[in-house]
């Protein structure tokens, strides 16, 4: 898929990929991710399989845009205005959850999700053309230090996992910064591709 300019036929067949309960990995603005349909419980299954993940990792919500995002989350004003002037970009918020997400996607103690809003223009035409968020991890392989980078690398390691890898180029290598707001006050959780000094 074209990073800059994606052709619609292209995004469309991923979309109805997503849709019809395919995994997929695709590229970000911080580097590769696992992508599968909102309330996909086989999807996330097998996204923890790859990743050897355990109950307690946060999943994202990947998000257009913050009318979408605010479906999802609970956010008040001094939250709002911190989360805004970060997005779009390589930020993960982490915010108490609505009813719209379903249970599986939640912490199961704090009942908190990870939401972001991509700069990466491919991505943000498949959340167009999807209407939904993706539940999203980072495409970081067990006992591996950094993502995997290219798309036909992504496809040579992990066809017989995945069902589908939207290669548009060469992603970066850095995950996002995670920023936890569950609580009111901005506690950095991971730093990342986003600077964490406009949240400390």
């Amino acid at each position: 898929m074209h990073p800059d300019n994606p052709q619609p036929r292209a995004v469309a067949q991923i979309a109805d990929a997503v849709r019809s309960g395919s995994l997929i990995a695709y590229p970000t603005d911080s580097c590769y991710a696992l992508g599968c349909k909102l309330g996909s419980k086989d999807g996330m299954e097998r996204i923890r399989a790859i990743r050897k993940l355990d109950d307690r990792h946060h999943f994202t919500l990947m998000c257009q845009n913050f009318a979408q995002l605010g479906q999802f989350v609970r956010i008040d004003n001094d939250v709002f205005r911190a989360v805004k002037a970060a997005t779009p970009g390589s930020y993960t918020f982490i915010l108490p959850a609505t009813r719209e997400v379903p249970r599986m996607l939640l912490h199961p103690k704090k009942k908190t999700v990870g939401v972001r809003i991509p700069d990466h223009v491919a991505t943000q035409a498949l959340l167009a053309e999807l209407g939904e968020p993706l539940v999203s991890s980072t495409l970081l392989l067990p006992d591996e230090e950094e993502p995997l980078t290219q798309g036909w690398e992504i496809k040579d390691r992990l066809d017989h996992v995945v069902d589908a890898v939207v290669d548009s180029g060469e992603c970066g290598t850095e995950p996002t910064t995670v920023v936890d707001f569950s609580s009111g006050e901005a506690e950095i959780v991971r730093v990342g591709a986003g600077d964490p000094a406009r949240f400390e």
